[in-house]
């Protein structure tokens, strides 16, 4: 499906339900970092080489899918509200980072782009 048709049947899902009153921004973005602390929640004391075992638990596999899907819908209501192709904002957004964090200075480190190519970055 393309975010267009999703975006389509959220948009009916909330205009039968009568909840575009409640489908404001701050709702939304409200809405969205509920669902996104939820998501944080499964993975929090997870070591991260445990996680690969945790989630060939079909359980866990359908608490994440749900709350991914959570995030997602939450995501594309907000954009739709807000007018946001978030297709053009993406790939916008991609080329801003490719601006700020070059390859030649930014491969293999997760130094922030303010501090790139201005101190020692930190490897691996």
């Amino acid at each position: 499906m393309s975010i267009e048709s999703l975006t389509a049947q959220l948009r009916a899902f909330a205009q039968e339900r009568d909840w575009e009153q409640f489908h404001t921004p701050k709702n939304l973005i409200m809405a969205l970092s509920g669902e996104t602390g939820e998501l944080v929640s499964l993975f929090q004391w997870l070591q991260d080489d445990k996680v690969a075992d945790w989630m060939r638990n079909p359980d866990n596999r359908t608490a994440v899918e749900h709350e991914i899907a959570d995030v997602f819908g939450y995501l594309l209501r907000l954009a739709d509200i807000l007018g946001i192709d978030l297709d053009d904002a993406l790939r916008a957004k991609i080329q801003v980072n490719g601006q700020k964090y070059p390859v030649e200075l930014s491969r293999g480190n997760a130094t922030k782009y303010t501090n790139l190519g201005t101190e020692q970055t930190v490897e691996g």
